[in-house]
């Protein structure tokens, strides 16, 4: 049972991620702004830089989903591939704050608490509980 409530947020988390990666490569920036990053307000959502950094959710996705999988399937590495995939979630929320729709703020703090959780001595009996 544990299994499942930590495994379905994480895919569920994963594929939401997505829209990261395909909103700035398309017209319709599916509830994305097309506003400045952080770095410089001269470079907006649906430049090359919001492009690269549609790879980030690219990895975020991947990551997540597969820690997903790994969680099912009972592997040891489901944990560093969490933590990898909340880390670029967040850097990459983080970096288009004006630009992310109003989810993406869940998002943000979904991976702080996750990240928090399983660096903690929680997660250490977490992770033996799935295994």
């Amino acid at each position: 049972m544990l299994a499942y409530l930590i495994a379905i947020p994480l895919i569920a988390h994963g594929l939401a991620n997505l829209a990261g990666v395909f909103a700035p490569w398309t017209q319709e920036l599916q509830g994305f702004k097309d506003a400045a990053w952080i770095f410089s307000p001269g470079v907006s959502f649906a430049s090359w830089a919001g492009r690269a950094f549609g790879l980030a959710w690219l990895a975020s996705s991947l990551c997540l989903v597969a820690s997903g999988a790994g969680i099912f399937l009972h592997q040891s590495w489901w944990l560093l591939l969490t933590i990898l995939g909340c880390a670029c979630s967040l850097v990459a929320i983080a970096t288009w704050l004006k630009a992310v729709p109003p989810g993406a703020y869940f998002g943000a703090v979904f991976d702080i608490a996750v990240i928090m959780l399983l660096v903690s001595p929680l997660g250490a009996r977490i992770s033996q509980a799935i295994l």
